[in-house]
This record gives C-alpha cells, sequence and structure tokens, in this order.
C-alpha cells in the first residue's frame, strides 16, 4: 500500500485477504491491543485461539518496560488469556541487550524506571548500579517517579554520562484515559540537559526483528498489530513487516487520515481478522 492515502480505513474482508495472503506470522502490541489498564479489549481471546488452532505463531511486543515477561504472562493470565513468558518481549529486555553489545561489564549505570526494568538491566550484576557518578542513564516509564530520581539523572548526565530510554511514548493508555508515558520522562530529562536520548524502543525496529527471529519468520512474512501510528505501524515499517492499526488505543481514525505513515489496514478491533482467520483456516 502506497500513496499516501488510506486505501484501507476499516478494511473490508476483500483488503484484509489482500495483505494477510502471505502472512505466516503476527506481533502483537499489547497495551491499547489486547487490553487497556486490567481490562482485556473485545475478540483477543478468541483470535489467539483461531491462530493457535491455525498454527499460526504470534509473539507481544511492548514498549512499556513496567514489567517484566513473566509479570505480563501474569497480567494476561488474570484476564484468561494463556501466553508463556517466552513470547512476550519488553522494551526493557531489548535495551539490556543493546547496552551489552556497547557496554563492558563493570559499566556504572543509574534506572529511572520500575523495579522490572531495574532488574533487566541491574539484576545479574554486569552492569553496576550507580547515582549521580553513572556512566550511563537509562530512563523508562516510572509510576513511582520522583523530582530526585530526576534530580540524579540531570546530575549524572550532564556530567557526562550517556543518555539511553527505553521508548519514547509521551502518553499509555489505561483504563482512565492517558496517562505520562516513558516519553515525559524523556521530556523532563531533555529540557534539564539539553541531551537527547538514544531510544531503543519502537519506532526503532530492534524489538519486530527480534520477535521475528523469535518465531522464525522473515519480517515481510509478519503482522504487528498495534494502536498507534508513530511506534507500532512506523517499527513495523523500518522492520519490513505488513502493519495493521486498530481504533481500540491511541490513534484514532482522524489521526490516520493525516498521518504517516500509512498502515496496510485499519481495524476498528480485532473482530476482522478473527473473522479472517475463521473462515481461511476452516
Amino acid at each position: 500500500m502506497g500513496g499516501g492515502q488510506v486505501a484501507v480505513a476499516l478494511s473490508g474482508k476483500t483488503e484484509i485477504a489482500d495483505v494477510l495472503r502471505d502472512v505466516h506470522a503476527l506481533v502483537f502490541d499489547m497495551d491499547g491491543v489486547l487490553y487497556r489498564g486490567n481490562t482485556r479489549l473485545p475478540h483477543v481471546r478468541e483470535l489467539l485461539s483461531e491462530l493457535d488452532r491455525c498454527g499460526i505463531p504470534y509473539a507481544m511486543v511492548t514498549n512499556n518496560s513496567t514489567r517484566t515477561p513473566a509479570q505480563y504472562a501474569e497480567k494476561l493470565a488474570r484476564m484468561g488469556i494463556a501466553t508463556p513468558a517466552e513470547r512476550i518481549l519488553t522494551s526493557s529486555l531489548v535495551t539490556r541487550a543493546w547496552l551489552e553489545q556497547r557496554y563492558p561489564r563493570g559499566t556504572r549505570v543509574y534506572v529511572v524506571g520500575m523495579e522490572s526494568l531495574k532488574e533487566a538491566i541491574l539484576g545479574d550484576g554486569y552492569f553496576t548500579p550507580a547515582e549521580v557518578d553513572a556512566e550511563v542513564v537509562v530512563s523508562g516509564a516510572d509510576f513511582s517517579l520522583t523530582y530526585d530520581k530526576l534530580r540524579i539523572a540531570t546530575l549524572a548526565i550532564r556530567r557526562g554520562a550517556h543518555y539511553v530510554a527505553t521508548n519514547p511514548d509521551k502518553t499509555f493508555p489505561s483504563e482512565e484515559g492517558l496517562i505520562p508515558g516513558a516519553g515525559a520522562i524523556i521530556a523532563a530529562l531533555t529540557a534539564a540537559t539539553d541531551v537527547t536520548p538514544v531510544v531503543i524502543g519502537k519506532p526503532e525496529p530492534a524489538i519486530m526483528l527480534q520477535a521475528a527471529a523469535l518465531l522464525g519468520v522473515d519480517p515481510p512474512q509478519v503482522l504487528v498489530v498495534g494502536d498507534r501510528l508513530d511506534t507500532d505501524v512506523l517499527a513495523g515499517r523500518r522492520a519490513g513487516f505488513r502493519t495493521a492499526l486498530v481504533l481500540t488505543g491511541v490513534a484514532t481514525l482522524a489521526d490516520v487520515e493525516v498521518g504517516e505513515p500509512v498502515p496496510d489496514l485499519v481495524l476498528p478491533d480485532l473482530r476482522p481478522l478473527l473473522e479472517y482467520y475463521r473462515e481461511a483456516c476452516r
């Protein structure tokens, strides 16, 4: 699909079949696609069951660094979605892999984020916990953010620490509505330091490519299903995936009509995918 036009706004069966004909695996964003807060979104459990029945592999990816894969698996289980932790990739894991490729054992790191991010970066002792003497500052979403955490990170960055962020999402979909995300913390630290971080998560393609490798499928044969143009769809495009936007999270149809990149499919929710696979796998 191209030309900057939304050719499949609220896509019909014909357009879905055209896009999915060569798709052999799916990658789902989580917040705004599978659930909002602790509420499962419509058709999720049925679609995953249908994919299992059809033998279509899938994985789940999230820019959200506030939980470990095991904690996400537990959260999904509480909503009636049985998914092994091994199928879940978070920006925390991808950020840790990126850091380990570039910094030696013992590098001093200060983390602004939840315990899950701290565990991913510092849990095995490869990197050394630090504060204002840090050589690297890593930030992600932090629901217990304090001024003191921002102060320490600011001082470390101003003293020369490299600044790395898990993801740029300015907002986070919850049951109450959109709340501040990791990008809001980036905005605060950038304002205080005049330093723009290296961003690891979506819209960068690393997490998507890692998911394709996990599934054993070439990127052009993968469909990513997300709720944001600026992260999910853009990361999918950069990874060479097919892309589907669902309107159950952040993006609206108005955003699609004026925004870039243009997804291959625009769907009100997951029901059209469920109906497609029910018919295709008869």
